[in-house]
């Protein structure tokens, strides 16, 4: 009994310093990108663009991501919802490599190429996104997280970026606290 009682001791400790050694690597990438590890549900947190009235209601570019998915052939597949005349629809898209690395093209509203700035795989990823229609150019930023929500410290690092790109803080939106019809009917899309 007692060497039982120890084997499920020294057992608890080592699951206990796994995941706590799992845990302490969430570093962002923001190169070589492992695009398997995109793979999955992921939730709209921020979105922002350099023209606003693309992402605010009724805008063609305020999508809901929901998952994504690695394709065997480097293409990547999209499932977003966007509401149109106040119901949430499914939308799919495949969006192909380009010949530049860690591009990829997309046609929806026009013409978008986008790329991963930065993700660590577990919490969020952060997409950079020109849509070009009718001799218009719009930039997008995108932050998705594997949870409704994101750390206060990953918004932070978003806002930054976006200024970087010269999106100012005023043209981001919390998707978080829109109420968004679309998040409450995902099981069921």
């Amino acid at each position: 009994l007692f060497l039982t009682k120890m084997k499920l001791l020294l057992l608890s400790l080592g699951l206990t310093l796994i995941c706590a050694h799992t845990e302490g690597t969430h570093d962002a990438v923001t190169s070589n990108f492992d695009p398997s590890k995109y793979s999955g549900e992921w939730y709209s947190i921020l979105l922002a663009s350099d023209h606003k009235e693309k992402i605010e209601e009724n805008g063609s570019m305020r999508v809901f991501v929901e998952y994504i998915h690695a394709l065997k052939n480097s293409s990547l597949g999209f499932k977003f919802h966007i509401i149109i005349n106040g119901v949430c629809a499914a939308i799919e898209f495949v969006c192909d490599k380009t010949e530049e690395d860690g591009v990829y093209s997309v046609e929806y509203d026009g013409h978008n190429t986008f790329k991963v700035l930065e993700t660590d795989y577990c919490n969020h990823i952060i997409l950079y996104l020109i849509n070009e229609n009718h001799g218009n150019t719009v930039q997008l930023m995108q932050l998705y997280g594997r949870a409704p929500d994101v750390s206060s410290e990953v918004k932070h690092k978003f806002v930054n970026v976006c200024e970087k790109y010269g999106i100012v803080k005023e043209n981001i939106l919390d998707l978080t606290t829109v109420g968004n019809l679309c998040l409450s009917g995902r099981a069921l899309a």
